[in-house]
């Protein structure tokens, strides 16, 4: 065992169209995610290059414990992390298991015979649906470190931990985005001096609810559409704006009915030269609870299974004499389980 210092504290180092998107997103292979290098095996790999490792550099041996213990506390600065949180609450499960995916209308049945006659028993009533089998997905990065190229290789290691946490962060994010487009129910809307850009959005929750029975509780704004949402009610021209330009989000999701509204600006890499919006021009709403279990009713969940040692998060580090090879995963799956799903995208004209 090797010791190194971070912080004030000293740790162990262990050694050693809609259909094809929804396709292309269980495959991992959605258009903008930037190529990840294969790994070529130990000794193998550039240095500096984030690649997708191989199983067998995931053995006990390299595992690290106590750099997996690192995690716990991780706040990510671009704050991708908790956004995620929010938007797609995790819901825990072991590695393989089973959900039930209810017949939405059986949940407003409604009778008016539900009265027992003396001597007989009450109605029986039966609820059915069908069960899913699914898994959670082990998903996870690996980048090399030159110890030529760095002063402190511990250090190097801690901050490679915290890259790859975030990163990882921003293609879950992606893909939670990349499942409400391949599941939604669409339109186009305008906001503009002459139209009510939140009356609008309010009408899409209400046409969710009218599907489902029950009103989503998330919006999410792209940063792009909510831009034309401030542009619109701070026109010189509008006559009804009034202070709406100056509600805060937790006004706005009082003002829907709805527990969470979120404006997410991350963007990623999407090409050598260019950067883009995560979330397009675009209002999405839909169902997804805090503390809901794997049989909720809900539009979205995002099932998750812990690490060797029950975190979010497990690392592990194989050195050599001239480089460390670090590694950050976790397991997890995305599935749209309900109807509900509306999105509008957002034009100024």
């Amino acid at each position: 065992m090797k010791s190194i210092r971070l912080g004030n504290g000293s740790v162990a180092l262990a050694r050693g169209g809609k259909v094809a998107a929804a396709a292309m997103l269980a495959a991992g292979q959605l258009m903008g995610f930037e190529p990840i290098a294969p790994d070529l095996g130990v000794g193998l790999n550039p240095a500096g290059v984030i690649c997708a490792a191989n199983e067998s550099r995931f053995t006990s041996a390299n595992y690290s414990e106590a750099l997996t213990a690192l995690t716990v506390g991780w706040k990510d600065p671009e704050n991708v992390d908790a956004i995620v949180q929010r938007l797609f609450p995790e819901v825990e499960v072991s590695r393989r298991f089973e959900f039930k995916k209810a017949t939405n209308a059986q949940a407003f049945l409604s009778e008016v015979d539900d009265m027992r006659a003396p001597g007989m028993p009450f109605k029986r009533v039966e609820y059915s649906g069908s069960s899913a089998n699914e898994k959670t997905h082990n998903k996870g990065l690996t980048i090399r470190i030159d110890h030529d190229e760095v002063d402190d290789v511990q250090v190097a290691i801690a901050q490679a931990i915290e890259r790859l946490q975030q990163r990882l962060m921003r293609n879950e994010l992606r893909r939670g985005i990349a499942l409400l487009e391949a599941n939604d129910a669409t339109a186009g809307i305008v906001f503009s001096a002459a139209t009510n850009p939140d009356g609008l959005v309010r009408a899409a929750l209400k046409a969710s609810a009218d599907v489902t029975g029950v009103r989503p509780n998330i919006v999410v704004y792209g940063e792009a559409a909510m831009d034309l949402r401030l542009d619109a009610y701070e026109d010189p021209t509008r006559v009804n704006g009034g202070n709406r330009a100056e509600k805060t989000m937790q006004q706005l999701a009082q003002y829907f009915m709805v527990d969470t509204v979120e404006v997410v600006k991350a963007r990623y890499q999407s090409s050598a030269t260019a950067k883009s919006l995560i979330v397009p021009s675009t209002v999405y709403a839909y169902s997804a609870y805090q503390g809901a279990s794997k049989d909720d009713p809900s539009s979205v969940k995002r099932f998750v299974s812990k690490s060797r040692n029950g975190q979010r998060f497990g690392v592990y580090v194989v050195e050599h004499e001239k480089f460390t090879d670090v590694t950050v995963e976790f397991y997890s799956n995305l599935v749209c389980t309900g109807l509900g799903i509306v999105s509008r995208t957002v034009t100024a004209a």
